[in-house]
């Protein structure tokens, strides 16, 4: 909801939202950062997640899920928990943690440990089956160059398989992945994946505000963007809507 009428601002569709979603990541706000942070952002975001294996150790963790509850805010873990629990061949105790705690989003990925292309998906088959499924491709060793059509092939699988969406990897540091070691986009492989991966059906991580403007001049303000620090969901809806410099002229009408 605007506080001004302004002409030409882009539409952004009602929440729950497919398309335009912003997943921001909680790398373990307090219960009062939680509160504070929903009661300026809740409008802009879409889903979070509680960062990696940050869950483990979080305080009052489920007062702090029935806060994101009450704002109607769904939350998952991040996939590294689940590779934590996956190795340790954990996996149905991870299921029955999510159902005690009302989770019904799930997040997979292999981006610390290897995983078969088959084993992945099939992991996947069975998980979707009782959670909404995010599956992440790429991985976190910034060492490990995935070719452009590997890339393609394994989002294409993971949503044969039953993901919701498939996250492009960044890091919280938007230094791997699709970006360079310098935060540099990787535009060769992300015009491979779109040319043959709807662009609704990917999550960019895109954490650094220069990556997020590069996405929305690419794909448009309704770009599903991911990994945004809980501070800056808002500044990134102001991005969305050209009501920042970087976007200024963006959506005005052309002359």
């Amino acid at each position: 909801m605007l506080n001004f009428h302004l002409k030409h601002i882009p539409f952004r569709p009602e929440k729950p939202r497919t398309e335009g979603v912003t997943m921001v990541i909680d790398k373990g706000m307090s219960i009062r950062e939680t509160e504070d942070f929903l009661s300026t952002s809740a409008d802009y975001v879409d889903i979070v997640k509680l960062g990696w294996g940050t869950s483990v150790l979080t305080p009052k963790l489920r007062e702090k899920l029935a806060i994101f509850a009450a704002h109607n805010m769904p939350v998952y873990f991040g996939g590294t928990l689940f590779e934590i629990f996956y190795v340790r061949k954990q996996l149905d105790d991870y299921c029955r943690i999510l159902e005690d705690l009302k989770i019904g989003h799930l997040e997979v990925s292999d981006g610390s440990m290897d995983m078969t292309t088959e084993e992945k998906t099939a992991v996947i088959r069975q998980l979707s089956k009782n959670f909404t499924v995010y599956s992440e491709v790429g991985s976190k060793d910034a060492t490990k160059i995935i070719a452009p059509y590997l890339w393609v092939e394994m989002m294409q699988a993971e949503l044969d398989a039953g993901s919701t969406k498939v996250i492009a990897e960044a890091r919280e540091t938007g230094t791997v992945g699709m970006f360079h070691a310098n935060g540099g986009v990787r535009s060769d492989l992300i015009d491979e994946i779109l040319h043959q991966i709807p662009a609704e059906k990917i999550l960019w991580e895109a954490p650094q505000k220069s990556q997020q403007v590069w996405f929305i001049q690419l794909l448009g303000h309704n770009v599903n963007l991911g990994n945004i620090p809980p501070n800056e969901a808002l500044p990134l809806e102001t991005l969305r809507l050209g009501l920042r410099g970087d976007t200024f002229d963006l959506f005005l009408p052309k002359e």
